[in-house]
């Protein structure tokens, strides 16, 4: 879930969690991945253009990008994004059933509803935090690696991934590998509550959920993922920010922290600066929805 077009300034306990099961969340995460890969360049908000040569829509992103910076462009920072992608969805829905079993663990349904509620809630955006612990690092790279604009070689702050990685590992230290992870954790919970809760809730309280028509479950993977995504895309917009400043010094520093941040873009651009690239990323979340519907088919099979 990136966000090309946001603006800004130019400155430039648990008894269950060890016999995971992995296997459906790869082999859905491998049906996934190919067909979206430019879709996140196209929605980064970059520091490093100035406010005057700033996108003004997806429309012109997408003209714009080959012309100034390349066709290869809109997959920079790609390696870094399958390399996460796997193991993120992988321990998500791992851990989300995992998860499961110790918030939902004796509670029937049908009677104990808020309860059952909760516990998806719960175990999919506990399964969001404790995932992103993991692969964080992979996913500031790839934020960082779009972000870098410049046609050439030279235009450009890093070579490639593991230049990246390198550089700020330098700079800042391993910390610098986790900057924004702060908000980045609240956000993740939120959206991985919805994704998850919300799904699995409405799937559940059908009359036979193992049964449902694809064409149902997929209505109802959608209309979740939507929602997901935009409840939880402010979040989102504030730990890209702050991710775009790890490695600055001085007065290349925008906000002191993430409160300092969520501050200075609802005083300096206002309450929509928060979704700003929001519509790219629920049209990526058609991608999201299948990937919910795939996984329960899975299950069937296994």
């Amino acid at each position: 879930r990136c966000h090309f077009l946001a603006r800004g300034g130019s400155a430039h306990a648990c008894r269950h969690l060890g016999d995971l099961h992995v296997e459906p969340a790869v082999g859905r995460g491998l049906l996934k991945r190919p067909g979206l890969t430019p879709r996140p360049k196209v929605q980064h908000a970059s520091k490093q253009i100035a406010a005057d040569k700033q996108y003004k829509g997806i429309i012109d992103c997408v003209v714009r990008i080959p012309k100034e910076q390349g066709v290869l462009s809109f997959w920079r920072g790609n390696l870094a994004n399958v390399i996460r992608y796997f193991p993120t969805q992988a321990l998500n829905f791992a851990f989300k059933d995992k998860y499961k079993q110790v918030f939902l663990g004796g509670v029937d349904k049908h009677t104990q509803f808020w309860r059952y509620f909760a516990g998806n809630l719960a175990s999919g955006g506990a399964a969001g935090a404790t995932s992103l612990c993991f692969v964080y690092p992979l996913d500031f790279a790839r934020t960082r690696l779009a972000a870098d604009v410049g046609k050439a070689g030279a235009d450009r702050e890093f070579s490639g991934l593991g230049d990246c990685l390198v550089k700020i590992t330098k700079s800042d230290g391993l910390r610098g590998l986790y900057q924004g992870f702060n908000v980045s954790v609240q956000g993740i919970i939120i959206y991985r509550a919805a994704y998850f809760g919300i799904y699995d809730t409405a799937k559940g309280m059908l009359p036979d959920p193992r049964n449902t028509h694809i064409v149902i479950s997929w209505m109802i993977a959608q209309t979740v993922t939507a929602v997901a995504g935009v409840v939880s895309y402010p979040f989102d917009t504030v730990r890209r920010r702050m991710m775009m400043q790890s490695g600055r010094k001085g007065a290349d520093i925008m906000y002191s922290g993430t409160i300092d941040c969520w501050r200075k873009i609802a005083r300096d651009e206002g309450g929509k600066a928060f979704f700003k690239g929001a519509w790219s990323n629920v049209l990526r979340g058609m991608g999201g929805a299948f990937v919910l519907v795939l996984y329960d088919e899975f299950k069937k099979v296994i």
